[in-house]
């Protein structure tokens, strides 16, 4: 963990850049829905991209709270920065419980120092995600064959690797699931630009079909049957928490924006901050985006310990982080009026981009089935098919 002094100047620092260089950026973002490659190049000189790794991979070595801290910055920026500092700081993380020495050498270190990008490929079309993966491999001596599908892939159109879960080919459930980490230019891989989105604009999306492709068996991360250990255990928990984070930075800067709206508007002779419903609604944001806030830093200290319910815990902020920036920049764009609707306006972007965080990690459907599971394991009763015993 960095020291408290260290980690306030690097806090400074990233505030410094959201409100000033990140601004410019996402300006320009806007205007051409694309992230130059000049943005990745910028974060990674000043350090961002390796804030949450350890420091003998090249990171900083920020512990996950102060981590958490710094993405709620980050998030009051243009999504698409905060879907880069997101996914980078965290896929390491996913690789490294399962690397052997020489992939650490080969592909975590490398990514935490911004030679390699990694795209995280496990949702498919048709299917949801977990253990319902169809992607599957044929072993024909050191090398895989790869066949299969994936879509909704972020980076998926510039990464160098994407790594990718799998199954042995006539296996089921967990058993058989494989970690991979396959080259984007390798042979019968197809990748299809989807990059056309509601918000989040200038993230590339793509859809890939994998046609057999080979992939070395020595770029497996763990055992077969472990595949799933590598996405659910070492990424998603974190990542859940992460993204519970994005919402409360999110809401903070619609608040922000409501808030410069509200005192500078005036109609009837007073400014908006005068008007009692315009008081209420935002005293009612102010104390949901510090619930949230609250609940997400306690979901990041219960992971950061090793907790048993760090599972429980981050789902249970991810899902209500999701409900606060849902009310919180509905009430934002109220306070805005018809002008809010305008793409002028930044309050307008901010409501796009927050609409992503709903599906990001899993809806809040999924949240509440995870925390439901959860509840009924420390009550020493099982989830079965047909339904509790």
């Amino acid at each position: 963990m960095m020291d408290e002094q260290r980690f306030g100047e690097v806090r400074a620092t990233v505030e410094r850049w959201v409100t000033g260089p990140g601004e410019r950026w996402a300006e320009r973002i806007e205007e051409t829905g694309e992230v130059p490659e000049a943005v990745w190049s910028e974060l990674g000189e000043l350090g961002f991209l390796r804030l949450a790794a350890p420091v003998e991979y090249g990171g900083q070595g920020l512990g996950f709270t102060q981590w958490m801290e710094l993405m709620e910055v980050f998030s009051r920026s243009h999504g698409s920065l905060r879907m880069i500092v997101h996914v980078v700081n965290g896929i390491w993380r996913s690789m490294d419980g399962h690397a052997s020495d020489e992939q650490r050498k080969r592909f975590v270190v490398p990514a935490v120092l911004g030679e390699i990008k990694i795209a995280f490929a496990l949702t498919e079309p048709g299917n949801g995600t977990g253990a319902d993966i169809t992607a599957s491999v044929v072993r024909e001596g050191d090398t895989y064959r790869l066949s299969g599908s994936k879509h909704l892939i972020t980076f998926g159109m510039r990464c160098d690797y994407y790594l990718l879960a799998a199954r042995v080919a006539g296996s089921t459930g967990h058993e058989g699931t494989v970690a991979l980490l396959v080259p984007r230019d390798a042979p019968g891989v197809s990748a299809e630009d989807t990059s056309r989105t509601m918000g989040v604009t200038g993230t590339d999306h793509a859809s890939i079909v994998f046609d057999r492709t080979p992939v070395p068996v020595d770029h497996r991360l763990g055992e077969e049957g472990q595949g799933l250990e590598v996405f659910l255990g070492g990424f998603l928990t974190p990542s859940r928490i992460s993204v519970a984070m994005s919402c409360v930075g999110l809401a903070q800067r619609a608040q922000q924006l409501a808030v410069d709206y509200a005192r500078s508007r005036v109609t009837f002779g007073k400014s908006l901050t005068e008007r009692q419903a315009i008081q209420f609604m935002l005293a009612e944001n102010a104390a949901d985006i510090e619930a949230a806030r609250q609940l997400v830093l306690h979901a990041a200290r219960r992971f950061e310990e090793g907790a048993d319910d760090a599972s429980l815990q981050s789902s249970m902020a991810k899902m209500h982080a999701v409900t606060m920036l849902t009310t919180v920049t509905d009430k934002a764009l109220q306070v805005h009026g018809g002008l809010g609707y305008w793409k002028s306006q930044k309050i307008e972007r901010v409501y796009r981009d927050a609409r992503a965080q709903r599906f990001e990690e899993g809806p809040n459907e999924v949240q509440k089935a995870v925390v439901f599971r959860e509840l009924l394991r420390q009550a020493g009763t099982t989830v079965t098919a047909g339904g509790t015993r």
